[in-house]
């Protein structure tokens, strides 16, 4: 993520991905799932149960639109540099987890909310703007 938004300038984070999202849109994409993880670790540490508020519904697409015009009303460098500063406290809550509460977490226990892996949803995204610079 972070080579994507070092090598683009303003301009080329507004470029479409697809109809619907930027670049710096899917970036913020991208945050604001890393930040509902994060959410979630900080909430595990505590000792907080997961409640049924806290799970993902099976069709996130209304999260998702209802997210958009908020995301891309964010300037595209600072969601671009946002999606990096979430990702990298995501990643270090996740490591800093002990093994005990990662036990607690997808896939180990299915019905946690919590997956600590955030690399296949990022990668996901990046490899689509990845395809969407090279058009």
């Amino acid at each position: 993520m972070r080579a994507i938004v070092e090598r683009l300038d303003d301009e080329g984070l507004t470029r479409l991905v697809n109809e619907s999202w930027t670049v710096a849109g899917v970036l913020g994409h991208v945050a604001f799932w890393d930040g509902r993880a994060l959410f979630l670790a900080e909430k595990l540490s505590r000792g907080a149960p997961f409640t049924p508020s806290d799970e993902e519904p099976e069709d996130v697409d209304w999260i998702n639109d209802a997210n958009r015009p908020l995301i891309h009303a964010i300037a595209p460098r600072r969601a671009a540099e946002l999606a990096l500063r979430v990702a990298e406290q995501t990643d270090q809550r996740m490591a800093s987890l002990s093994p005990d509460l990662v036990r607690r977490t997808w896939p180990t226990d299915p019905s946690s909310p919590l997956n600590p892996v955030r690399a296949a949803h990022r990668a996901e995204h990046l490899d689509e703007i990845e395809a969407s610079l090279r058009e």
